[in-house]
């Protein structure tokens, strides 16, 4: 009966192991943990940060760089970098409020502050596929077009023009005790981890980032593919300069500066490769919440702010590291 008890607790203990094993190979998983893990230290040290309105506002502060890390995500997976969603992001922001200026209605508005992003979205796609500029330098000269587009625009000035409740309620506004930002955030999060895992687009963007050149022998428009996900991208980023705005009611013109590296920093600690095919939504999103938290822990502790980006920088390289390490092991052991 013994022989029999011992020889059957392994055999029922597997599974349980097995699957705690995938999991730890799972890089969102690891991500999540490690914000756990930051969250409860900081926990320890002041009673304030797992309060309601503290982890709300946590929420709202992370949740415009996780909104353009969505997008920014699917660009990496193809191999590529989009430098321009800073620019995106402000200008479609100073758009929209020059519409309401002007006069136009909310719906005119915003669907102008959002036509910035397919615009940008398309030249930096056609510079790549049609010309075949490089993604960093097609980008980053979009980047100093839009930069300055809006400084020749406000001359400094920022704008702040007279808008609706209900445009207001978009950036400002609560779905019961979760800020309208982060309701959108969760949205886009959800809609478009289903479109990279369950449909034929998302299987392509994944396969144009793995290997390139096999997946245009297989079938896939790679192009095509390309030119989606930059507009896809710069949209998104779009959009999170409209939700910035009606925070603040006010367009400044250096809106979303230095935005992209806060961006791609969530992509890249959210466990996607720089290489390609390797990253998602998920993953981003976390990795934008985990910045936050170490940024709202700077504050909560009275760490020099200074500090902030130079430990956002360390967190960058330490998750780099660990998962080129862990790769590199991986390789070794198959």
């Amino acid at each position: 009966m013994a022989a029999s008890e011992n020889k059957g607790s392994p055999s029922s203990a597997s599974p349980v192991w097995s699957h705690l094993a995938h999991l730890r190979q799972v890089r969102e998983v690891n991500v999540l943990m490690a914000m756990i893990i930051v969250g409860a230290i900081i926990s320890i040290y002041t009673p304030y940060f797992l309060t309601t309105n503290n982890l709300m506002g946590v929420s709202r502060a992370f949740s415009l760089t996780a909104i353009m890390s969505i997008g920014m995500v699917m660009v990496i997976i193809t191999g590529g970098i989009d430098l321009s969603v800073g620019s995106a992001m402000g200008l479609a922001s100073l758009v929209t409020a020059l519409a309401f200026d002007a006069g136009f209605s909310q719906a005119a508005s915003v669907g102008a502050g959002l036509s910035v992003g397919v615009v940008f979205g398309l030249v930096n796609g056609l510079l790549i596929t049609a010309i075949g500029l490089p993604p960093f330098i097609a980008t980053l000269g979009t980047l100093s077009i839009g930069r300055g587009l809006m400084y020749m625009v406000t001359r400094g000035v920022p704008v702040t023009p007279v808008t609706p409740d209900s445009f207001s309620a978009l950036g400002q506004g609560y779905l019961g005790p979760v800020p309208v930002p982060v309701v959108i955030m969760l949205v886009l999060m959800v809609v478009f981890a289903f479109i990279m895992r369950r449909t034929r687009f998302g299987r392509h963007i994944y396969a144009t980032g793995g290997n390139e050149h096999a997946a245009r022998l297989s079938g896939v428009k790679t192009n095509r593919v390309k030119l989606a996900v930059y507009m896809l991208s710069s949209t998104i980023a779009s959009l999170a300069g409209i939700i910035g705005f009606s925070r603040y009611l006010s367009a400044e013109p250096a809106s979303g500066f230095g935005s992209e590296l806060d961006v791609i920093a969530a992509a890249a600690i959210g466990g996607a490769s720089l290489a390609g095919g390797v990253g998602s939504v998920s993953g981003a999103v976390i990795g934008a919440a985990l910045v936050g938290v170490i940024a709202n822990g700077i504050v909560l502790l009275n760490i020099n702010t200074y500090a902030q980006q130079a430990i956002t920088g360390g967190v960058i390289l330490i998750a780099v590291s660990l998962d080129v390490l862990r790769n590199r092991l991986s390789g070794g052991n198959s």
